[in-house]
């Protein structure tokens, strides 16, 4: 058994916090790099080198790539054998609560979702805890930005609709998104499970490597299928025309009923901000 605190929480989620909203990582920025070679669109091409640019000045100032700094959302894989000394959710929003007072990162949480009013701490964050074998736990923090999460959805298909159906409504979705989720998009997509488990494991897809490839062959093969077909749709960088409308399909499948096909799109917008640590 091993004891770890919430002091020690709190201050990795207060480094993830911060460094998730100043550093989108090296493989986003190659990826980028990548698709500024491909891009056919000048104006297209320009966009892609403002990104770039941009990013590369978020990095060096420590200062938030996008002025949407997200309400955050937390992954937590808790080891059985790890013995808390606190509340483990007090833990995570106290580290988020301190990052965006101390960073200087805007506070994008309403208190209500209809009274509205803010919290002024971007807390709470929404957090997903799963237990695995082991005596560390593992944080994945995302702060997820409102235009890309507004372009989401689920939707309740059925066994029918097939793999057709899945693309038609993928395509749809980001076809009529245009310029508003900010593209180029990484677009997370879940299957199966049921309403709300598609959307939980749509949201985990988009923190996948850009670079992994699904072990499941059919679904690897549905990913690069899509990600063709999503960048002949025209909408490219921000909305402006181009080939680069998305540079990542990753898709999360779970079983489920046999009467559903449950599918989530969870759009992540240029800024795909996600950090990782393991206490």
């Amino acid at each position: 058994m091993r004891n770890i605190t919430t002091e020690a929480i709190t201050k990795a989620i207060k480094t993830l916090a911060m460094e998730a909203n100043y550093d989108i990582g090296p493989s986003f920025i190659d990826r980028l790099r990548d698709a500024l070679k491909k891009e056919k669109s000048e104006i297209g091409k320009n966009v892609i080198e403002q990104i770039i640019e941009n990013d590369e000045i978020a990095r060096e100032n420590h200062e938030p790539m996008c002025q949407d700094t997200g309400m955050v959302v937390v992954f937590v894989e808790l080891g059985y054998d790890v013995h808390l000394q606190g509340d483990l959710y007090d833990a995570i929003n106290e580290g988020v609560r301190q990052a965006y007072s101390e960073g200087f990162l805007r506070k994008s949480v309403a208190k209500h979702p209809i009274t509205r009013g803010n919290t002024n701490d971007n807390t709470p964050a929404v957090i997903h805890v799963k237990l695995v074998y082991g005596e560390h736990i593992k944080f994945t923090l995302a702060p997820k930005g409102g235009g890309s999460e507004n372009m989401s959805l689920v939707k309740m298909l059925i066994p029918s609709d097939g793999v057709e159906g899945i693309k038609k409504l993928v395509l749809h979705t980001i076809f009529y998104a245009g310029g508003k989720p900010c593209p180029p998009l990484v677009v997370g997509i879940g299957l199966g499970g049921n309403l709300e488990k598609s959307a939980e494991i749509a949201k985990e897809a988009i923190m996948r490597d850009l670079d992994d490839v699904n072990p499941d062959p059919v679904l690897a093969k549905l990913e690069k299928e899509l990600l063709d077909e999503i960048n002949t749709l025209g909408v490219g960088p921000m909305g402006f025309g181009g080939s680069t409308t998305a540079l990542a399909v990753k898709i999360n499948a779970y079983p489920c009923h046999i009467a559903s096909l449950p599918v989530a799109i969870n759009l992540q917008c240029h800024a795909s901000r996600h950090k990782s640590v393991i206490l």
